[in-house]
């Protein structure tokens, strides 16, 4: 990837073009992301830099963060994520990643962790259909139906979408749109639906599958 930046989920607004059409967009915040560590091929084998992301109390983060916060000169933060980019030889630590390192009409994938929504049936977490409501069915209809064969094996087999807890998984949308960029807010208007609630962290990048 070229560029990349964390941000968070404000919420969903609409945004009007010059001629008068309506864009559904998410509103992100992205960055202020400063720049905790600089990987090189000569030192580590690979290239990447470590931004970070949300402000912390110095008191809740560990002695191994600490030192590299330490080490950076920043202040520090609640993520960390490391992003291998293609060149990092314009990044320097203890610079801030802003917003304007996307501009209006960019491709990009969004990637964050959906909401979580608890212990579900397959109904409702798997789609399965309902039983039938008629000819002595029930007297519960939001359940399992058949499991398999009977007699032999006489177990379920792995695998099978049952009911388990739904949500909070990671989830990444590709081939979003970069609508607007408003540096003195610093924030992104990125069109359509991300995953993830209000102020969930999430992690952009420009798009690795483009359409041609």
């Amino acid at each position: 990837m070229n560029k990349a930046i964390i941000g968070r989920k404000l919420g969903m607004s609409q945004y009007f073009t010059a001629e008068g059409v309506a864009i559904p967009v998410t509103v992100v915040e992205a960055g202020p992301c400063p720049i905790v560590a600089v990987k090189t091929v000569e030192n580590d084998g690979y290239q990447a830099v470590v931004l970070g992301f949300g402000g912390i109390k110095a008191s809740r983060v560990n002695k191994p963060d600490a030192g590299q916060f330490k080490k950076a000169n920043v202040t520090p933060v609640r993520t960390l994520k490391e992003f291998r980019l293609n060149d990092v030889s314009g990044m320097e630590v203890g610079k801030n990643v802003d917003c304007t390192v996307f501009s209006e009409g960019d491709v990009i994938d969004v990637t964050g962790t959906t909401r979580g929504r608890g212990y579900t049936g397959p109904i409702y977490r798997w789609n399965q259909h309902i039983l039938k409501k008629t000819h002595g069915t029930g007297p519960v209809h939001r359940q399992a139906g058949s499991m398999g064969a009977n007699s032999s094996p006489s177990r379920i087999f792995k695998g099978k979408n049952l009911a388990g807890h739904y949500g909070c998984e990671r989830v990444t949308v590709l081939n979003l749109k970069v609508v607007k960029v408003d540096a003195a807010r610093g924030v992104l208007l990125v069109k359509g639906a991300i995953p993830g609630p209000k102020g969930g962290t999430i992690t952009l990048r420009d798009a690795v599958k483009t359409h041609k």
